[in-house]
């Protein structure tokens, strides 16, 4: 006996031909996913460039030869907010990836890669939200940092609040590692 009758699969003669056309049109929808896919790989790549440029004009503006002077305060502000774009970059390209292979395909010539098991490996939608989850944290972490570097300290009490505030964030990173989300 079957255990779960109403999991049979009919097969094509025992549908009647609206129900073999809708489902069939259904199923097709699912495609429409490659536009997110596209989109989502055309602005990693974006970001990944304008990270770059960023880093860029932070040392054409930070470094100084005819002075021999270094704004290190701009050029660490300028690297950090590349880097930060480079990690939101990232969160674009493991999106594409996982809406990719949950909605249309497997992708082979990945799944063959060394780094696929580290990187990219989504069976479902939560290994896909947990994944994003973790870029998204380190996002903020770096946006937190690139932040303090330009902060004005004006009283003892605004450097004992920044203090805490990386004392949170270490203690949230740490449990984060510890869950292993």
């Amino acid at each position: 006996m079957d255990p779960h009758p109403h999991d049979k699969i009919k097969s094509a003669d025992e549908q009647p031909l609206y129900e073999r056309f809708f489902e069939s049109a259904l199923w097709s929808s699912r495609l429409i996913v490659v536009l997110a896919v596209i989109f989502g790989t055309i602005s990693a790549m974006l970001l990944f460039i304008s990270g770059s440029i960023e880093i860029l004009s932070s040392i054409s503006h930070s470094v100084s030869l005819a002075h021999f002077e270094i704004n290190y305060t701009a050029l660490l502000s300028g690297i950090i907010g590349g880097v930060d774009l480079y990690l939101i970059g990232m969160v674009l390209l493991i999106f594409s990836f996982g809406i990719y292979e949950l909605a249309i395909s497997k992708i082979d010539i990945a799944r063959s890669s060394e780094s696929y098991h580290t990187l990219l490996e989504i069976s479902n939608l939560d290994d896909l939200k947990n994944k994003i989850i973790k870029v998204i944290i380190m996002v903020l972490i770096v946006s937190f940092f690139q932040r303090v570097l330009s902060m004005q300290f004006t009283s003892s009490t605004d450097m004992l609040f920044m203090a805490v505030s990386i004392a949170v964030i270490c203690v949230g990173v740490y449990f984060l590692q510890r869950l292993k989300m």
